[in-house]
């Protein structure tokens, strides 16, 4: 009996930390309203089967607990109960997938529309590139990097020149509009992660990688790298302010081009 108390009270007190604990998502900020759906569900999921599991094993324990001259019946098979068990846990499944297929339908998908936004990542910092009135990014080579091209753009293509550069941690971008960031690393690997926005992607060394998100709350929001980098790991965060349409494109014009960095230097 003391352990069917043990279990009751495990029961008990997990589902009120779920609902008391003060830990849990920040508030959205981005159109992602699909992924956090997808969590609760799985939340939802999981606890009905953790209440039931064990409150069946309570059940159990106190049922079939040992007394005089009850002898326990020995059952190896029941059909009826397996049947059960394969329909349920179906069910189960089903419910814990197809929100997350349906929220990873839309995150591989780039509406034509979207803005490009370039994050780059390095021990232990964030720089930004946004492309310029021709709107396409510069190709970018890792011998091209050096102190006078910090970016890797190629000297040699002309849709690179005017590319807007950002050597900051804080880096400004419009509401209401899709974005694509495109990722990359200089070193090791790091993950561009901004809660709020719940959308997210890793920087793989020689690889390019990209996510999209819509902005739809104004406000600063802080950048995290979500992968052990290094020593100085914890110390890798940036600001993204999330303006009015006006506003950003008063920053943009203010931040030096490609071609203008090449021809103080």
């Amino acid at each position: 009996m003391q352990i069917a108390i043990v279990v009751g009270a495990l029961i008990i007190g997990s589902v009120l930390f779920h609902f008391v604990s003060p830990w849990y998502f920040l508030p959205i900020a981005s159109n992602w309203s699909s992924i956090d759906l997808a969590i609760d569900i799985t939340f939802w999921v999981t606890g009905a089967v953790f209440i039931a599991i064990n409150g069946f094993m309570v059940y159990c324990i106190v049922k079939y607990r040992q007394r005089d001259g009850v002898k326990a019946n020995y059952e190896p098979e029941n059909a009826r109960l397996e049947t059960q068990l394969t329909i349920w846990t179906t069910v189960g499944i089903v419910a814990l997938l197809a929100p997350g297929l349906w929220a990873w339908g839309q995150f591989v998908n780039i509406p034509e529309d979207a803005e490009v936004v370039e994050a780059v990542g390095q021990q232990w910092q964030w720089t930004y590139r946004f492309p310029g009135e021709d709107g396409i990014l510069g190709t970018t080579e890792v011998q091209y990097i050096g102190g006078t091209n910090p970016f890797g753009i190629n000297p040699d293509d002309p849709y690179g020149r005017d590319d807007v550069l950002v050597q900051d941690s804080t880096v400004h971008i419009p509401i209401g509009s899709p974005l694509k960031i495109v990722t990359r690393s200089k070193d090791v690997l790091h993950d561009f992660f901004v809660p709020e926005f719940r959308a997210r992607m890793n920087l793989v060394p020689g690889l390019v990688s990209y996510f999209w998100f819509t902005p739809n709350k104004l406000g600063s929001y802080e950048i995290l790298c979500a992968q052990l980098c290094g020593t100085g790991h914890y110390g890798m965060r940036g600001i993204v302010v999330v303006d009015e349409v006006d506003d950003f494109e008063n920053w943009l014009s203010e931040q030096p081009t490609f071609a203008s960095t090449v021809a103080m230097n």
